[in-house]
């Protein structure tokens, strides 16, 4: 598996604040999008995210996102060191993902960006 980057994920009560400081720590502009009832702003390395706490509480679980080149190369890779792959894969029409719980107990959220 080739994993290309990792995403930060910060879990926050105003959206729209924690954007400005984020694009002004990054420098970067905010990529917004939602996913579920959850908003979600993408800044530089960190995904914002706001909305009930019922969907952000499993959300917080996940220690981070990973960015690969195949989902379905890193399914195999999880699957031979013994991870438990919690949810997906899931073809989305900017990619896949997946969440898996690493034998160390460790969540973690991978994707690529091929469309699905």
């Amino acid at each position: 598996m080739n994993i290309l980057g990792t995403s930060l994920r910060v879990c926050v009560s105003d959206l729209e604040s924690a954007i400005a400081v984020y694009e002004r720590l990054t420098g970067t502009e905010a990529q917004r999008f939602r996913r579920g009832g959850v908003s979600v702003a993408a800044v530089g390395c960190f995904f914002l995210m706001s909305g009930p706490e019922a969907e952000l509480s499993v959300l917080r679980n996940i220690t981070a996102t990973l960015a690969v080149t195949d989902v379905d190369e890193a399914l195999a890779d999880l699957r031979a060191v013994g991870a438990q792959i919690i949810a997906g894969p899931v073809r989305t029409p900017i990619g896949s993902n997946l969440v898996a719980r690493h034998p160390d107990g460790s969540v973690f959220e991978y994707v690529d960006r091929r469309a699905g």
